[in-house]
Parts: structure tokens; C-alpha cells; sequence
């Protein structure tokens, strides 16, 4: 499988948001996070903003990642916009497969997300009713985190749920995602990887989109 570069807006210019999106052609997929100040200690955009961001970037994959409560609610109406991909979290979720299968009946890739401290195994079974998985590499909520080396274990487990499923299901990974770590979330198994920080805070947001993207490929060319 390809890796993927979703860089996150929530370390963007969130007052000239079309211009940020535009400033990282490069990247597969731009991902977008909905708070709600419950799930989450941290309020930010919502659907209103999603549907201007979709009708201005019509060709651009929105990875919508939604931390918020009652998730089983609201996810379906971001599928209805047009969105690629809409992740929700199992914590956040009172009927995950009734979900999944209602963002995948509206035409997006369904994906459940896990905080740190929520385990892969649960959802081996039912792994098969996902695109992809989230697996959180630092405490959700805020941007500019570090990298929770302790949760490389739980990406390998996740890879290896994964096989034996012999599905194509994507694993994201999503918190302190730069330069010095991408190497190892390709290792431990993941090919999807949500950057911030480290691409909007750099001189030129593209060329680190470009630099991790390499950087990816290469540690998977040399296993």
C-alpha cells in the first residue's frame, strides 16, 4: 500500500484556511478535526465550515476526524457532504457497526479512532467493518504534542489484526508525526500519517509534505 501524507489544519491559519489548503498540493488527503469542547478539552470548526471547505476544494480528499460526543449522531452528516473519509471514535460510540455502515452507505470511507488508552483488540472481530483505523499518538484534543513511542506496540498489533483480516484497511496515525518519528510509525505498521506542526510551521509547508512522504517510502523500500 502507498503511504499517505494528510497534513492537519488544525495547526493551520484556521482564519485563511482555502489559502492553507492550497499552500500543500502534495499532500494525499487533508485532514480536518471536529472538537466539540466535551469529548475533547478543545472547540473548533464544524460541519458549516467542512461544507465550505468541500464545495471550495472539490478535488481535495477530506479526512474529517470528529471528536466529538455523540458521534453515532452526528458522523453521517459529514459522509453526506461528500467526504472522503469520516473518522469516528469507538469511545464516542454507542453502535460503531451501525455507523460504519451508514458513512459507508453515503459513500465515505468509514474509520474508527482510538484514543491512547483504548485497546485494538476489541474490535478484532469486527475489524472488517472499517476502512481504517485511528490509532491516537498522543492525547486528543490539542496540537504541537509529542510522539507516544509507548503506542508503537499497539500499531503493530493493529497491523497484524489487520492481515488477518485480508482486507485493505488503511492504519493512520495521528500526533507529534514529523521527520524525527515517521520512521518509526512505518515500521510498527502504519501507511497513513497525520502531520501539523511539523508542516505548517515550516518554512515551506509542501516541501516537508514531500520530505515525510519520502522518507515513508523509503523506510518501506528498505524492509
Amino acid at each position: 500500500m502507498a503511504n499517505r501524507i494528510h497534513p492537519s489544519i488544525l495547526n493551520a491559519n484556521l482564519a485563511g484556511l482555502d489559502d492553507e489548503i492550497r499552500r500543500i498540493p502534495s499532500s494525499a488527503g487533508i485532514h480536518i478535526d471536529v472538537m466539540d469542547n466535551h469529548f475533547v478539552p478543545n472547540l473548533t470548526l464544524g460541519l458549516p465550515v467542512v461544507e465550505c471547505l468541500r464545495n471550495n476544494h472539490r478535488d481535495a480528499f477530506l479526512d474529517i476526524h470528529l471528536m466529538i460526543e455523540n458521534a453515532d449522531v452526528h458522523a453521517p452528516a459529514y459522509a453526506e457532504l461528500g467526504c472522503e473519509s469520516v473518522t469516528f471514535h469507538l469511545e464516542a460510540s454507542n453502535a460503531p457497526i451501525r455507523t460504519a455502515r451508514q458513512i459507508r452507505s453515503l459513500g465515505s470511507r468509514a474509520s474508527i479512532g482510538l484514543r491512547p488508552q483504548t485497546p485494538i483488540e476489541p474490535l478484532a472481530d469486527i475489524i472488517t467493518e472499517f476502512d481504517m483505523v485511528l490509532i491516537m499518538t498522543v492525547d486528543p484534543g490539542f496540537g504541537g504534542q509529542s510522539f507516544l513511542d509507548g503506542m508503537l506496540g499497539k500499531i503493530r498489533r493493529t497491523r497484524e489484526i489487520v492481515k488477518g483480516s485480508g482486507q485493505e484497511i488503511w492504519i493512520q496515525v495521528d500526533g507529534g508525526i514529523a521527520e524525527s518519528t515517521i520512521e518509526r510509525a512505518v515500521d510498527a505498521g502504519a501507511d497513513v500519517f497525520v502531520a501539523g506542526s511539523a508542516v505548517f510551521r515550516a518554512e515551506d509547508p509542501d516541501a516537508m509534505v514531500r520530505s515525510l512522504k519520502d522518507l515513508a517510502d523509503a523506510r518501506c523500500a528498505g524492509h
